[in-house]
């Protein structure tokens, strides 16, 4: 393991542990029995509901797959992409983005179809870029439209929100702006990156916010209809939450996330608040990953199956 990844895992290890005591300190009278009760409450609409939204998301993140793949010009089946982007992110989302999950698992599934290493690595940093300018476009739009959302997470005047909101949106279009006008490529080390074409653009621009937006649903949908702060709130805290999450690298955002919507939603009950972070959870974390597993074994046996093929008709009789 490189001294970086290793440092990286050591944050995400003080992150689970700063945010585990803090969870401990706001839940410890709450009772297992309470969390229950506030499961049981949710109507079988908005279970359907919360599964629909996590289809949707993952429907998403194939998608920045699908984008990746038509800047490069490659041409793959649309199942394949869509099991190799679930994997990918099911078990990145869990585990951490490190090339231990996501990477390794795209790197297997694309040389198996032909891509060169230089494709694929392109590929996993236009799909991180794809979820990085979807987060900015819809941190900037809430920040500006909504902006003392802020004091939920932050002791900032709405100023300083509508500030940082247009701050971020400005760095969007001139991404748009350099796609449209075709800027020189970037130059960074060995790394060359050019901008896409400007349909590309338009797609990254959708699919981004349209993932964010059908994650942060699953939570909105798990919350009581009572006290229930609206989706637009709860689209805030989760932007908010999961980029700290992600900053942490903290495995699955494990504690993170539950401390950030404890203490942006006190309106809400925290055993409610909790249970609808557990189907959160349970649907776009762990479920996923279950699969995910089940594909990699799948995808690896019809490898080793294939190469098993290929020894025997070489082996003169």
């Amino acid at each position: 393991m490189k001294r970086s990844e290793l440092i990286w895992t050591l944050v995400g290890l003080c992150a689970v542990g700063l945010s585990g005591y803090l969870l401990y300190q706001q839940v410890r009278t709450i009772s297992l029995d309470e969390i229950a009760d506030s499961l049981g409450a949710i109507t079988r609409l908005h279970w359907l509901l919360a599964a629909g939204a996590t289809l949707g998301a993952y429907a998403a993140l194939a998608w920045y797959d699908r984008i990746a793949l038509a800047h490069l010009g490659k041409q793959i089946p649309w199942r394949f992409v869509s099991l190799c982007a679930f994997t990918t992110y099911a078990l990145a989302h869990n585990i951490g983005a490190s090339v231990f999950s996501g990477a390794l698992v795209r790197y297997r599934a694309y040389r198996s179809r032909g891509m060169t290493p230089a494709e694929i690595g392109i590929l996993i940093v236009f799909c991180s870029f794809t979820f990085a300018l979807g987060t900015l476009l819809a941190s900037g739009c809430v920040l500006l439209l909504e902006p003392q959302l802020i004091h939920r997470v932050a002791d900032v005047s709405p100023r300083v929100s509508e500030t940082i909101g247009a701050l971020l949106l400005v760095l969007v279009a001139l991404y748009v702006l350099g796609s449209w006008r075709q800027f020189k490529p970037l130059h960074w080390g060995k790394l060359h990156i050019e901008y896409p074409r400007l349909r590309i653009v338009g797609r990254q621009l959708l699919a981004g916010p349209i993932e964010l937006a059908c994650a942060a649903a699953i939570i909105y949908f798990a919350l009581p209809t009572e006290h229930n702060p609206g989706y637009f709130v709860v689209f805030g805290v989760f932007l908010a939450s999961f980029s700290l999450a992600l900053l942490s690298h903290a495995p699955g955002g494990l504690g993170v996330l539950e401390v950030t919507f404890l203490a942006a939603m006190p309106e809400l009950p925290t055993a409610d608040v909790l249970a609808a972070l557990i189907v959160f959870r349970g649907f776009y974390l762990l479920l996923p990953l279950a699969l995910s597993l089940l594909i990699v074994l799948g995808f690896e046996w019809t490898q080793w199956q294939s190469r098993h093929k290929d020894s025997n008709s070489a082996t003169p009789h």
